[in-house]
């Protein structure tokens, strides 16, 4: 796997607020909408165009820096882990295609 970069989505995004009150965890999508940039930027040329499968392995709370790397397969797949303090939170799979 290389490194493909890092996020963090800080505590006052729009989605925490009923994500969940008192006790805000980020959104599955927003987790992977970050992902997906960042594969893309990884990854010139090429688009996100479907996601394979994916694993929420712990919450992701605001504030923390997540950090991504992905390993490219022979058939536009992509394999990728995220991370926190070395911990895995999130991994999967997606099908990349040309931009």
């Amino acid at each position: 796997m290389t490194a493909a970069g890092a996020f963090t989505i800080p505590p006052g995004h729009p989605s925490l607020p009923g994500h969940f009150p008192g006790n805000p965890v980020i959104p599955g999508v927003l987790l992977l909408a970050e992902v997906f940039a960042l594969l893309g930027a990884a990854h010139p040329g090429m688009r996100v165009s479907g996601l394979l499968h994916a694993k929420f392995l712990r919450p992701v709370r605001p504030g923390e820096t997540v950090t991504l790397a992905s390993l490219a397969k022979a058939d536009d797949r992509v394999e990728f882990t995220c991370r926190l303090d070395g911990e895995p939170a999130l991994r999967g799979a997606v099908r990349m295609s040309p931009a």
